[in-house]
This record gives C-alpha cells, sequence and structure tokens, in this order.
C-alpha cells in the first residue's frame, strides 16, 4: 500500500534559507551531513551529483511525441484505467487551489494532469506536462522522482529541489504498488507555486494512491476472472494436460490439478506467498517480448483471447511420463461393461431454445468445479440446474443447499461457518458443524446469494479465498474443499454499484453463470412442464393425466409471473380437486381463465400470419388504446375487447407496466 506518510516526509519551509545554503555549499564540493537538511533530501542530492545532473536546469527536457505518448499510455492502460476516478475527481477538487494532481509511471514519466487551469499553464514553462520524464536522474530532486526512488511518500518544497529552475515550485509525492507482488508502477503526485505548500498535500496524494491501488485490486479481480470464465474446459479435472493461466502481466493466477507435478518438476510452485511471473508472456511490457525461460520451452503456448482482445496467455505443460510396463501375456476377460449413467439434467424439463441452450451451458462448465453463478427470477428451477451441475462433477458427494434469504443474519452466520461449544446462550454442546464443513468434497449451493448480510459477505469470500473456516467462537481454522454454485434473481453488478454487495465477492461467485430464462419468454415449456407435473402427480395420488387443447392454450397464454413453481402449485391444485381424466379450462383458476376467456386481441389466423411479430403487434395495440383513452384502463379493455382483467395480464406480460403508468398520471381529472 502507498502507507502513512513518516515525519521526515514533511518538508520543513522555515528552513529554506539554510537549505539555499546547504545547496550552495554541496555544489562546491561540500560536506552536507551536518548541515539542517532532512535526510531524504539529502541523499537525492548525492545521487543527482553523482549522476551528473545538471543543477542550472530550468525546465525538464523535451516531451513525447503524442504518438509516442499514446504508445506509452497504452502499455500503462491499467494503471490510467484505475487512476481515472481519482483523476477525475481532481478536476474539480483541484480547480482554483493552485494546485495540479500529476499521475507518472515507475520510471517518472508524466501520463496524465488534471486540476486548476492557471497551475497548468504555468506548469508548461518547467515542462511539467504528460509525456515528460521527472526520474531524478533527469530532472533533479523532486516529489516524483525521489517518492519512486526511495518508495515512499515524500514532500519536495522550493530549494528541496536539486535543479534550481524547478525551486519556486512546492510538491507531494506518494507510490503507488502493485497488488499482485507489491513492486511501485507508479506514482501520484500534487504540485503548485511554492507558496501554496500545505503540509495535508502529502496526506492527500497518499489517500489518492491507496484509492488506486484498491481501484487496481478490483480491475486485477475482473481481469483475473474473464480469464477463467474462457478458460473453463482446460481447468477441467478431466483436462489430460497441466494447464496454468497467465494474466496480462505473466503474473500466474491459476493451475489445474495436472499442472501441480508439472510445476514441481520444473522447480516452480503456485504456493508459498511468491507470485510466478513470466516476463515473456508480460503483454505490458515494452520493447521487443523476453525470452521463454528454459523451463517454458517446451510448453505449448496459446494466447487467451476475449472479442478481439488478448487477455492472457495459456500454458499446457506435459508431464513426463515413467515407460509402461509391457502387457502380461495372460489372457484376461474383457471388464464388463458400465451401465450407462443417468442424464444429470435429465429432470429438467422443456424443449425450447432458450432453456436448451441453459442446460448444454451447464453442461459444459459442470466438469471443471469453477463457481457458478445461476441467474434468473424466482421460480424458473434454479436449484434443479445446481443439482444436475453436481451430479456432473461429484455425484456421490454431499451437495448442500443454503437459502440465504430464509434465515436472519446471525442464524445464517451459524448456519454457514458453524460454531463453537458456549458460542453463545443456547449453542448446542460441542458446538456444530456448519454448511461449509458438510460439503466438503461436494457442493455447496447458496440459493438467493444477493440477499446475504453484507457483514457475512467479508466472512464467505475470506472462507472462498484461504480454503478455511473458523466456526463462530473458535479461533482454529479448519479446512474446507468444496464446489460452489450460488443462484440469485438480482442484478448483482446493480447491488454492487449500489453498495449492497462486495465486489471482490461477485468475482469470486461468478466466475461463470448461466441464465435462465423465465417461462414467460419460452411459452412452448408450458405444456409439456404441466403434463409432466400432471403425470407426476397421478402417480402419487391418481386423478388427470393429460390437458385438454383449450386448457393448453390458455395455460400457454397465461404470463407466469411465479414461472414454474406457479405452473407446478397450479398442476397440483387442479389434480386434487379434478377427476376427469382430462384438465378442462373450467378446471383452471379463475386468475388464470380471466387472462383468456375474452375474445383474444387478433384470431387464430392472425396469429399465424403475424408469426414472430406477434408480440410486438400486441403490444403497439394496447399502448394506442391506453394512450387514446388517457391511461384509464377500464375504457382501454373495452376499446380493445378484452376484460380489464386480461388487459392486466397483458400489460405485465409485455412488461408495460412502468412504461403505461405515465400516462396513467397524466390522466385529466374526471376522465378524458
Amino acid at each position: 500500500m502507498a502507507g502513512i506518510p513518516i515525519p521526515e516526509s514533511f518538508a520543513r519551509p522555515g528552513d529554506d534559507r539554510d537549505v539555499v545554503a546547504a545547496w550552495e555549499r554541496l555544489l562546491r564540493g561540500g560536506d552536507v551531513a551536518a548541515a539542517p537538511v532532512r535526510g531524504v533530501i539529502a541523499r537525492s542530492w548525492l545521487r543527482c551529483r553523482d549522476g551528473a545532473v545538471d543543477p542550472g536546469l530550468r525546465r525538464a527536457r523535451r516531451a513525447l511525441e503524442q504518438g509516442e505518448l499514446d504508445v506509452h499510455r497504452a502499455r500503462h492502460r491499467t494503471l490510467v484505467e484505475a487512476s481515472a476516478p481519482v483523476m477525475a475527481s481532481a478536476r474539480e477538487f483541484l480547480s482554483d487551489s493552485g494546485s495540479i494532481l500529476l499521475l507518472a509511471d515507475a520510471g517518472g514519466l508524466v501520463i496524465g494532469v488534471e486540476g486548476d487551469p492557471a497551475t497548468l499553464e504555468r506548469a508548461r514553462e518547467i515542462q511539467l506536462v504528460p509525456g515528460v520524464s521527472w526520474d531524478e536522474l533527469a530532472t533533479g530532486t523532486n516529489a516524483i522522482g525521489t517518492a519512486l526512488a526511495v518508495g515512499q511518500a515524500v514532500q519536495v518544497h522550493a530549494a528541496e529541489h536539486f535543479c534550481e529552475g524547478i525551486q519556486r515550485w512546492t510538491c507531494s509525492a506518494a507510490v503507488v504498488r502493485d497488488p499482485c507482488d507489491g513492486g511501485v508502477i507508479g506514482a501520484v503526485d500534487v504540485s503548485g507555486a511554492s507558496q501554496s505548500y500545505s503540509r495535508q498535500s502529502l496526506a492527500f496524494v497518499a489517500s489518492a494512491a491507496a484509492q488506486i491501488e484498491g481501484h487496481l485490486k478490483q480491475l486485477e479481480l475482473a481481469q483475473r476472472y474473464r480469464i477463467l470464465e474462457r478458460c473453463v474446459s482446460p481447468l477441467s479435472s478431466a483436462h489430460s494436460e497441466g494447464v496454468v493461466l497467465f494474466d496480462r502481466r505473466g503474473f500466474a493466477i491459476k493451475a489445474n490439478g495436472q499442472a501441480a507435478a508439472a510445476l514441481a518438476a520444473r522447480g516452480k510452485a503456485l504456493a508459498g506467498g511468491q507470485a510466478l511471473r513470466v516476463e515473456a508472456l508480460n503483454l505490458e511490457a515494452p520493447g521487443e517480448p523476453a525470452r521463454l525461460p528454459v523451463w517454458l520451452e517446451a510448453a505449448r503456448i496459446e494466447p487467451v483471447m476475449d472479442g478481439g482482445e488478448r487477455i492472457g496467455t495459456l500454458v499446457a505443460l506435459v508431464q513426463e511420463r515413467a515407460p509402461r510396463p509391457a502387457p502380461a501375456r495372460a489372457t484376461r476377460a474383457a471388464p464388463a461393461p458400465r451401465p450407462t449413467e443417468p442424464d444429470p439434467f435429465a429432470g429438467i424439463v422443456g424443449t425450447s431454445a432458450a432453456l436448451r441452450e441453459a442446460i448444454a451451458r451447464a453442461r459444459r462448465l459442470a466438469p471443471a468445479r469453477a463457481p457458478v453463478l445461476l441467474l434468473g427470477e424466482t421460480g424458473v428451477g434454479k436449484e434443479l440446474f445446481a443439482r444436475g451441475i453436481h451430479r456432473c462433477g461429484a455425484a456421490e458427494a454431499p451437495l448442500v443447499a443454503v437459502n440465504c434469504a430464509g434465515l436472519s443474519r446471525d442464524l445464517l452466520a451459524s448456519a454457514l461457518f458453524g460454531y463453537g461449544d458456549g458460542a453463545f446462550t443456547g449453542a448446542r454442546r460441542g458446538g456444530m458443524q456448519g454448511k461449509l464443513e458438510a460439503a466438503a468434497g461436494g457442493t455447496l449451493f447458496l440459493d438467493e446469494i444477493g440477499e446475504m448480510p453484507l457483514e457475512l459477505q467479508g466472512y464467505l469470500l475470506r472462507a472462498l479465498e484461504d480454503g478455511e473456516v473458523t466456526r463462530i467462537g473458535e479461533t482454529r481454522a479448519r479446512r474446507v474443499d468444496f464446489r460452489l454454485v450460488s443462484a440469485t434473481n438480482r442484478d448483482l453488478r446493480g447491488e454492487v454499484a449500489a453498495g449492497r454487495f462486495r465486489m471482490d465477492l461477485f468475482y469470486r461467485v461468478a466466475v461463470t453463470s448461466v441464465r435462465i430464462a423465465p417461462l414467460r419468454d419460452r411459452r412452448e415449456d408450458v405444456v409439456p412442464l404441466a403434463e409432466h407435473f400432471l403425470g407426476t402427480f397421478a402417480e402419487e395420488r391418481g386423478g388427470a393425466r393429460g390437458l385438454s387443447p383449450a386448457a393448453a392454450a390458455v395455460l400457454e397464454a397465461y404470463a407466469w409471473p411465479g414461472n414454474v413453481r406457479e405452473l407446478r402449485n397450479v398442476i397440483e391444485s387442479i389434480g386434487l380437486v379434478s377427476g376427469a381424466e382430462e384438465v378442462a379450462v373450467d378446471d383452471l383458476p379463475e386468475e388464470i381463465r380471466g387472462c383468456a376467456s375474452a375474445a383474444p386481441l387478433f384470431t387464430e389466423g392472425e396469429r399465424r400470419a403475424s408469426g414472430a411479430r406477434l408480440r410486438d403487434v400486441e403490444a403497439d395495440a394496447i399502448r394506442q388504446a391506453v394512450a387514446a383513452e388517457h391511461g384509464n384502463l377500464t375504457r382501454a379493455a373495452r376499446r380493445l375487447g378484452i376484460a380489464k382483467s386480461t388487459l392486466y395480464c397483458k400489460i405485465a406480460a409485455h412488461e408495460l407496466a412502468d412504461e403505461l403508468s405515465g400516462a396513467r398520471e397524466r390522466k385529466a381529472p374526471g376522465g378524458r
């Protein structure tokens, strides 16, 4: 992290006269050891003198051409993107302050500047602009160059600058560190005329650097999970090769099980707290790419692409195998053929393209054991998908489900993490195992994870990252190893933006995702589902086994806001009261019949002729009728020739409620 400024980092403007005398003595060949000059400045002066920096320099060296600067900024685009919110804030915050905020790379080259317009103009006089290097050995002692040289926040005020032409300025800078390995990757600086000196400016840049580091970590997480999502199959335990994934900067981020032995054989490892980096795979390195290390020369190198952009690298390590012994001469009976395993997703009924696509994606993701996030409205069948994913990977292992919306914060905490003996009043003697431990070797299904209280999300993230869980009331960490499948009906990206869901947890649980369409968007699944439920209930307690054509048409016309769960409940209630072999329209609940009992907006022939455009035509007819009646839905239904209840159903089915609410609000008092 940028760190809190230490006392020696602060300038002492009251010592300016003595500092000037010490600087002149240094230029004459004297010693500054006993002078009233801060140690960090004295050491910087000595570096500048030994590096033959011109003390009479009036301004920095020439700036890069715009094209060169653009290339340089593109090379450091992660740093530029992470600092964008901070720089944007400075544009307004530092306006009329007499100060500017600068961003520099690890070499001291300025790649961004914002702040007071008048000060920006003055900064041009000394070339304190983008495209210019403010490294110590290029421009003498200054906050950017000195902070980068010592790796800490520092102020440089007035005469403390080594070059005479810069001594009318005051500046404060803090370094920005890489979240992966802690190395310095840049600096952020506040500069202004010497009379604008403020001790607080050092705290300001330290805070700005910390914010940039936080944004870097978020971007790093997002980039890494993009790579993981593109490489689900190679990371699968079923893959025959040892695969290691590297990010844009050549850091190893993930390896499959087969890679561990291959890495160990080459004297490399991902564990142990030391980041594994291959400079030859660093896509942001300047100049010609480095040579591959010897231990990678025999490996297969493949770019990881997303949307036409290279976002990382896949390295396949071939594990050397011992020669197989010659087969025995004795003839052995051929093993009996294994019985065909049932389809893990056979319980999901439907033939629509949207459903088939969701099942196919879940089937592809299942063997990889990467976290999966199931997205869909309440009642679409997310738990069936979770069970299918579990059965694909570890059918014999436990599947442990937790509904995050069904428990209070305290109950959810103890259910997930468990508790120790005497952790709270009423705790079970000897404590209790939590769901994370119970799912060991199997799958943990967190339903409605978007409802999890914010304060518990950090504990879950730690358990997922460290593979350990500590029971409430205990200090001993226990190892946990499970496959995570989560589900939500919320827009988690929106929840992150609103501050109700942690961004780092979002990227941890949403490595891959499967979106399950609502039933209203796959109406061809309604009748097969209804017949499936009828058959199931008939086996259990008798009753109807089929649907009449009219009843099937009514069920298809209904919007099913409760999705598959609502359909199942409706069919179950019909089975309890209907004694006929076939369900008729009169057997359906009144609210469902009401949505289709009145004359339809279009004839069957018109429906067939309209084809895929029918929904659009029907929605437009409703808009026009409501507008013509100034938002009065009773009269709009009469104009359309349908029941008011039918109109409500169709408004819901077409998702027009918000759009039409404006028309109703504009309705004149008393009618038209």
